[in-house]
């Protein structure tokens, strides 16, 4: 049983519209798979599964009128399920049965005020007791005229057909997103469309995909041994206890001590997995190996290729110690599929390489497990919870591959490092003390490659700035910088500075993003 083939679940089928993903999430939120799927690669066979129950036409950057750019299959609207459409679906609907889409007169971005027209199953409880709602449009075109059958649920200033229906034929089509959490009541939305009209049942939950990720494991891997890349991050921490409740003993984790963790962490990720869980894990340290090889390296680009380099070296050399080892496991997110243009092939879809996506050295000829590809990060640190793994490790606070190499700009030395590892040590422990970690998406400080004149005592000092980040967010594609109280603020700055020789400015990041990344390389 695999979640994408045996699951009843709302099909999405990507235009390459930014906001595909929360269509996703807002939907498994409310207990009910779904998968993402690309326009291109819609097929009759995909479309004649029983397990589709709705299917939603996402927005996307495309227009309708220009045939040329858009290859719409129009046997998806003969598939005899519920179908909505947001935005650019929306757009396809009207135009498919014999509507009309133009450009716009007046465009619509941000912010709209909705007025009810017609009562629809679909906008129940979605108005407030005036018939109006405030939603987030963002489109240049809309449709003009509406296909017989249809009929108007809600207009807008300049969107007269802002949301319509054909209830004989189970269609709908709304201009504005309701995945978005600028739209009041999107969520309710979007669960009169999967449980009133596509008669969804609850079937997505912790437990259950503990259950079938867990027998999926069993059934690809069977009685052969698994290797796993363990950093103590919450993915590969996950993946790396579903494979032990799976297979056992014969899971063989590495973890890579590159001497560019947070201060103690290689004890912490030791202790929880070798002595609490009983894993055989093999500890590797090679602290050395990689400050030698980043020695006067100040290019980011060249410390994460030096980093990425060195890491597969040492745990190709390791793995090869373990006999018998037929796969490598890795901790692959939806996300990561989608980005990586595996899971859509959309216009928008390619944003990044991610580093666990097609990241398998070829020579070392091991078939790739990866349990949580269908998964989003919230579900991955709930089925931890689900695997009794500790909180400390689920709940903790994204970290780069590269560590604290792209946290310290410039040369990294032996002594930055202690520096940096010191100051982060003393930001998090603040938060943690204050209660603001939990409320935090990603903390950390960071070591700027600038020298300031100080004065402590009746000393003149030359030493290093540190800087401070924390920032809110709900994916890490966008994010706002977290406003802390000044007296928070000012007590971890004296504490770095007369704790730690070698700091003796602090500043905080007060950028959001965009225009800049979360991470300062």
């Amino acid at each position: 049983m695999s979640l994408e083939d045996n699951l009843n679940k709302i099909l999405i089928i990507d235009f390459g519209s930014q906001f595909t993903q929360l269509i996703a999430r807002r939907i498994r939120e409310l207990g009910v798979y779904s998968q993402i799927i690309s326009h291109k690669k819609i097929n009759n066979h995909i479309l004649k599964t029983k397990n589709i129950i709705g299917i939603i036409l996402s927005g996307g950057p495309l227009n309708v009128y220009e045939v040329k750019k858009v290859k719409f299959n129009k046997k998806i609207l003969n598939s005899k399920v519920p179908i909505l459409g947001i935005c650019f679906g929306h757009q396809i609907i009207a135009k498919e049965f014999g509507g009309s889409v133009n450009k716009s007169k007046v465009r619509e971005f941000g912010l709209a005020n909705i007025k009810r027209i017609k009562k629809s199953i679909l906008t129940r409880n979605f108005f407030n007791r005036n018939g109006l709602n405030n939603v987030w449009m963002s489109h240049s075109d809309e449709v003009t005229k509406i296909p017989k059958g249809f009929k108007v649920i809600a207009s807008s200033k300049n969107s007269k057909f802002a949301a319509i229906e054909n209830k004989s034929k189970n269609f709908y089509g709304i201009q504005f997103h309701p995945e978005v959490t600028h739209t009041h009541n999107g969520k309710k939305l979007i669960k009169n469309f999967i449980f009133s009209i596509c008669k969804a049942r609850r079937n997505w939950s912790s437990k259950i995909q503990k259950k079938i990720i867990i027998n999926n494991v069993k059934n690809s891997v069977g009685t052969s041994k698994v290797i796993c890349a363990l950093s103590g991050g919450v993915d590969s921490s996950v993946v790396a206890k579903l494979l032990k409740n799976a297979i056992g003993n014969n899971l063989i984790c590495i973890f890579v001590n590159t001497g560019l963790l947070r201060k103690n962490e290689e004890k912490e990720i030791v202790n929880t997995f070798k002595k609490r869980f009983k894993f055989n894990l093999i500890y590797v340290d090679a602290k050395s190996l990689f400050l030698n090889k980043l020695k006067n390296v100040s290019d980011p680009e060249r410390k994460r290729k030096i980093i990425g380099k060195q890491f597969i070296k040492v745990f190709e050399k390791y793995s090869k110690k373990v006999k018998n080892a037929k796969f490598l496991a890795q901790g692959t997110l939806y996300p990561d599929l989608i980005e990586s243009k595996s899971a859509t092939g959309s216009q928008s879809s390619k944003i990044k390489s991610h580093h666990n996506v097609g990241g398998l050295p070829k020579k070392m000829k091991l078939k790739l497990v990866e349990p949580l590809k269908y998964l989003f990060k919230d579900e991955v640190r709930k089925l931890g919870l689900e695997l009794n793994l500790p909180k400390k490790v689920i709940f903790r606070h994204p970290f780069p591959g590269p560590g604290l190499a792209i946290r310290m700009p410039g040369i990294i030395t032996k002594d930055k490092i202690k520096i940096l590892k010191d100051a982060d040590e003393i930001f998090i422990k603040s938060l943690i003390t204050n209660d603001l970690y939990d409320k935090i998406w990603q903390a950390y400080a960071a070591l700027l490659p600038v020298k300031t004149v100080g004065v402590m005592g009746d000393n003149r000092t030359y030493e290093y700035i540190c800087l401070l980040r924390a920032i809110t967010s709900e994916d890490g594609m966008t994010a706002d910088f977290f406003t802390f109280k000044k007296d928070f603020i000012q007590s971890v700055s004296n504490k770095i500075i007369n704790s730690i020789k070698g700091i003796n400015r602090v500043v905080y990041d007060v950028t959001s993003k965009p225009p800049s990344t979360i991470e300062l390389e």
